[in-house]
């Protein structure tokens, strides 16, 4: 067993970086989180945040209890299942829910969409003088004695143990410790907006786009994913009976949650944390989030300098011909929150020699929002590499090794996630009328044979990430402040 804690340096302060040191904080390591960003809001921009099996399992691992209930109680729950349709709306395959989590019954088993603002709160929670705001990674050094230095734009440095690069798809940890690693654009372009969802909107949307995953698959050249996110309609529900999440099975909802109790018995647990759940329910939206993705091509000269409502315009035209109620979708859609998206994507690199210098997430395997992976690889990259890093903290094997395993591990799912991103992107850009029309054939044989189609989907969303390194350390600690 090391004489003295391990120091544990993360640069970024992200899904992954949070997570981990959320997972490493009761365990005896001693942890210290360094973001550029000066406000704890930086990357709340953007869209809600799709969590499949392997992100709450691993999230699971991650958050003491309070946390964790305090995140069931506020997630959405993204639907009944995965619909394929055409651009007429004529469904092609569903894949139910039971087939996306292996129907799994543990609330840590299911999917969720979750808010970037509500879960950076949990994630920050308990964290006070862990996370350092404000400081920008220049470079690090290796010292003669191994430990790592790292210095900041501000002319202030730290010293640890171990240096994990969390800093996004431009990281510069990877930069220069791994420069062979590259980033290459796909090709794929997407325009994606936000429609509120209120009753008069739930009025006229079909039930499967106004509750559940979708995509949407025109003859060829594009595709359309629809996603709903109804967290501030349950945490309301359940703020409104005054009882806890563990107290009712949300209809859907992958096994309710992770313990019985009323809300008075939540809101002690998050009271630890400086949090509260009708603040964190009034940080939430319902809404739907559309994106139309299309090659480069076929997007005008110029797409780029249009404000939201000329990109709303744009896809309006590009999506002629389809159904009504999908162009009423783009057409009643939020223009403030309509966004052009270039897919990007890392490239897999071969094995590299373990040191105290380790990525997770973006960092090392950056990869498309198709299928939505992105986030849920950084939280399994997050408690991998926590559990290995506590197993050498209690004297398991040298620190290279418990590096180095976890790398191993990671590089085998994470690269296979960006290889699985990559072609879907692909898929959905195709110009080919024969890719398209064989695709939709066999949707339509997955739907007639049950066994086929759970072949086909049944380890997209899970593949036995829960067995990973040990149980989560943070959860010894379920009432840690």
């Amino acid at each position: 067993m090391p004489a003295k804690p391990l120091d544990v340096l993360v640069v970024g302060g992200g899904i992954g970086g949070l997570a981990l040191a959320q997972a490493l904080s009761p365990s005896g390591v001693n942890v210290q989180v360094y973001e550029r960003e000066r406000e704890a809001a930086g990357w709340v921009r953007g869209y809600r945040i799709h969590l499949n099996q392997i992100g709450s399992r691993a999230l699971h691992r991650c958050l003491p209890g309070p946390l964790w209930e305090a995140f069931l109680a506020t997630s959405g729950h993204p639907g009944p299942g995965f619909g394929f349709h055409t651009h007429r709306l004529r469904e092609l395959v569903f894949v139910e829910e039971s087939v996306m989590t292996g129907g799994a019954a543990d609330p840590s088993g299911g999917q969720y969409a979750v808010s970037r603002t509500t879960l950076r709160r949990l994630l920050l929670a308990g964290l006070e003088g862990v996370v350092h705001h404000g400081r920008t990674f220049q470079r690090y050094e290796v010292r003669p004695d191994g430990r790592i230095v790292a210095f900041f734009a501000d002319g202030t440095s730290a010293t640890g143990d171990v240096l994990v690069g969390a800093d996004g798809a431009g990281s510069r940890v990877r930069g220069q410790y791994l420069p062979r690693a590259r980033r290459v654009d796909t090709g794929a372009l997407a325009i994606g907006a936000r429609l509120p969802l209120d009753d008069r909107v739930r009025g006229w949307l079909p039930g499967n786009l106004a509750d559940g995953l979708n995509l949407i698959l025109p003859p060829s050249g594009s595709a359309m994913f629809t996603a709903a996110f109804n967290g501030r309609r349950r945490a309301d529900r359940l703020l409104a009976r005054g009882a806890g999440p563990g107290s009712a099975r949300e209809p859907g909802a992958a096994g309710g949650t992770a313990r019985e109790g009323g809300l008075a018995e939540l809101e002690t647990g998050l009271a630890g944390f400086g949090l509260d759940l009708r603040s964190l329910a009034d940080d939430l939206q319902d809404y739907v989030l559309w994106a139309f993705v299309a090659p480069h091509g076929a997007y005008p000269a110029g797409a780029a300098d249009l404000d939201g409502d000329g990109l709303k315009a744009l896809a309006g035209t590009m999506t002629s011909g389809w159904h009504p109620d999908l162009r009423r979708l783009v057409a009643e859609a939020d223009p403030a929150s309509v966004q052009l998206m270039p897919f990007k994507t890392s490239v897999p690199v071969g094995p590299w020699p373990a040191t105290p210098v380790t990525l997770l997430g973006d960092a090392i395997h950056n990869m498309t929002p198709a299928m939505g992976f992105g986030a849920n690889t950084a939280l399994r990259d997050a408690a991998l590499l926590a559990s290995r890093l506590v197993a050498f903290q209690r004297g398991r094997g040298s620190l290279t090794e418990a590096i180095g395993g976890y790398e191993t591990r990671m590089r085998e799912y994470g690269f296979g996630a960006v290889r699985t991103s990559a072609r879907f992107a692909e898929f959905m850009i195709s110009g080919s009328p024969l890719v398209r029309r064989g695709a939709k054939a066999w949707f339509r044989l997955c739907d007639t044979l049950p066994p086929v189609k759970r072949m086909s989907f049944g380890r997209l969303w899970t593949d036995g990430a829960a067995g990973e390194g040990e149980a989560g350390p943070a959860r010894e600690a379920v009432a840690r402040p």
